[in-house]
């Protein structure tokens, strides 16, 4: 209420400091999610992203950024939005990397007009990466006969309990060429000049955030409070916008929907809890 009224004052009784929203971006990237995993992507995103631009008076949106990749469409998908929204808002973005921008955290770090890292924040993972098991072995030791029927000979294209197959391979390393190019060229064209000659920029290594100002990966090393009192002097507020509510609140589901959605989604929630690990320890994290 205290921040409607102070809207409705002449601009010279406003309060004398600037104040910044910041959004938080934290988590795997993925489709989806569920009471077992937040995720990132453009539908996890999008509402608090457009109440974020859509503060009038603030003259900037700070992002923090905290995700070891997940879903290269996701986080293209979101790099898009928020530029489309800082374009069409007339904003600056401030990106401010936490523990990791790594991989398809990296993709949407380079929507920030600037990237600003801690020393020991992680860095880059410029690459695509697919991954898998295979359980060939597995079930004929327990007595298992795998059976497949298709129609189209490669409907069943790298299934896990089949042998890995030399044109199933060679086909999926031509679409991580595709997706790698297209990472490759949105980088080059957000950082442009800024980025070093170093042959293993986009190799899929990653740095720290010392070493990824020397690359050109990021534009300075700092934290958001400092660095944004620094930018717009030292009464700077931050606002940390989070999902928007309708009238009433959220609706609070029923006991018996909880008890639903909890079991459909139990044996999913676990398998995905252990492939989000996976991806934050490769970070060491």
């Amino acid at each position: 209420m205290a921040r409607f009224i102070r809207k409705l004052l002449p601009r010279r009784w406003r309060p004398d400091y600037q104040e910044i929203p910041v959004v938080r971006l934290h988590g795997v990237i993925m489709s989806g999610g569920g009471p077992f995993r937040q995720n990132l992507s453009l539908a996890s995103t999008a509402a608090v992203l457009e109440k974020a631009f859509g503060e009038k008076d603030a003259p900037a949106v700070a992002i923090s950024i905290n995700s070891p990749g997940g879903s290269p469409v996701q986080s293209r998908l979101i790099y898009r939005r928020i530029r489309d929204l800082a374009t069409e808002k007339n904003k600056k973005v401030y990106m401010f990397v936490e523990d990791v921008a790594a991989s398809g955290g990296y993709m949407i770090a380079i929507a920030g007009d600037e990237i600003i890292a801690d020393p020991s924040s992680i860095v880059g993972s410029i690459g695509v990466v697919s991954a898998s098991f295979g359980f060939t072995d597995l079930i004929k030791k327990i007595g298992v006969e795998r059976r497949v029927h298709t129609a189209g000979k490669n409907k069943a294209t790298l299934d896990p309990f089949r042998p890995e197959n030399k044109e199933d391979i060679e086909h999926l390393k031509a679409l991580q060429l595709e997706i790698h190019e297209t990472f490759i060229n949105l980088v080059k064209e957000r950082r442009g000049e800024k980025l070093s000659e170093n042959p293993d920029l986009f190799t899929g290594l990653f740095w720290t955030g010392t070493r990824g100002v020397e690359l050109g990966l990021v534009d300075g090393l700092g934290d958001i409070r400092s660095y944004l009192q620094s930018q717009y002097g030292p009464k700077t507020r931050l606002k940390l916008i989070t999902q928007p509510r309708g009238m009433f609140g959220r609706k609070i589901p029923s006991t018996e929907t909880r008890i639903e959605a909890l079991g459909a989604n139990l044996a999913n929630g676990v398998v995905s809890a252990v492939e989000e690990r996976a991806l934050w320890s490769r970070f060491g994290l």
